[in-house]
């Protein structure tokens, strides 16, 4: 094992991170320019009473500012077959052409055939660097039998199930 100052060497810093598997989500939010998407695998969960998660979107990010203070938004885990789902949130806000999805009673659009969904009422944001951390209150949540997409060491990985 290497080591490095994750303060002077941010590149194996992240190698480091990306050695950990994590899922992958996509957010979505209502905005004035319509529904609003992002692929996001900064994802946990934090408390089972009160049922809350918590995201962190990235400050630079150009749909930053569709996320940090919305009011209502939902968490979709994304089962192994959906990685073309992810991608296209990646590249567009707004990729939501042709997917199976609706608007809830709060406007936030809903991707149905997920592995899991939360829908949430923001509970509090948090300054965490160049992240900011959104802690969302689950006001509906909804699973499937499944696997999950996976993403580590920069690429995608799945279980065998």
């Amino acid at each position: 094992m290497n080591a490095f100052d994750p303060l002077t060497d941010q590149r194996a810093f992240r190698d480091a991170l990306g050695a950990y598997a994590t899922g992958v989500t996509i957010v979505t939010t209502a905005s004035a320019d319509g529904p609003i998407g992002i692929t996001a695998n900064s994802f946990a969960s934090v408390s089972l009473n009160p049922p809350l998660v918590l995201w962190s979107p990235a400050k630079s990010s150009k749909r930053f500012k569709y996320f940090t203070g919305a009011k209502h938004f939902a968490v979709h885990i994304l089962d192994g077959h959906q990685q073309q789902l992810c991608n296209g949130f990646t590249r567009d806000k707004s990729a939501f052409d042709g997917l199976d999805w609706a608007a809830n009673d709060d406007g936030v659009p809903l991707i149905n055939g997920c592995l899991a969904r939360f829908e949430c009422t923001l509970d509090a944001e948090h300054d965490a660097g160049d992240h900011t951390i959104i802690v969302g209150r689950v006001t509906g949540a909804s699973a499937r039998e499944g696997l999950p997409l996976l993403f580590q060491g920069g690429r995608f990985v799945s279980i065998k199930g």
